[in-house]
């Protein structure tokens, strides 16, 4: 997962990967069937790991802007975390590709479409369905960025000035900022 995490997929060669599991190529290939099957499998394991969202209480939040500013801190806490490869795995990964690796590529876009799927379902009640969904994609294109950010070496502070102002943007959309600003 690590050497897909640091170098995409097309970066890594079967050389590289029976190098660091230590086994010889045929191995490799007995136990995952190809390079393709064994970064299908590095990408469940990161998404069951550091993609998903199940260990944030967004439920908990009483405002959007508090529910969006504990998403988007999360997503910075992940993407630059100290002891971990920078940016997302699945963000960056397979976005371009070569041909032969069509399959490999949905796979990991239907994977970017089931995280925001989740950043809708968790942010639900906080608005109309149409706007939620809406927003999550834009969320999704924030955090996307963030990770991207993250991989060219900002460090978390500056990403957090993104948070900061995407949350600030979102307060002053909301409801409650407009009726107390007589709008």
């Amino acid at each position: 997962m690590t050497l897909f995490w640091r170098h995409g997929y097309e970066g890594v060669s079967v050389g590289d990967l029976t190098k660091a599991i230590g086994i010889a190529p045929p191995s490799l290939y007995a136990a995952f069937g190809s390079k393709a099957g064994l970064y299908a499998l590095a990408m469940d394991r990161y998404t069951n790991t550091f993609g998903c969202l199940t260990d944030l209480d967004i439920e908990s939040e009483e405002t959007l802007s508090a529910a969006v500013r504990l998403l988007l801190e999360s997503a910075v806490r992940t993407v630059t975390h100290r002891e971990r490869e920078r940016g997302c795995m699945i963000s960056s990964g397979l976005v371009a590709s070569h041909p032969d690796l069509a399959d490999l590529a949905e796979e990991a876009a239907m994977r970017r479409e089931g995280l925001r799927e989740r950043v809708a379902q968790s942010l639900q009640r906080f608005g109309p369905e149409e706007e939620i969904r809406r927003l999550s994609r834009y969320l999704l294109a924030v955090m996307q960025g963030i990770s991207v950010q993250a991989r060219d070496g900002v460090d978390a502070a500056q990403l957090q000035e993104i948070v900061d102002a995407v949350v600030t943007g979102l307060a002053a959309e909301s409801p409650e900022s407009k009726t107390a600003n007589g709008k």
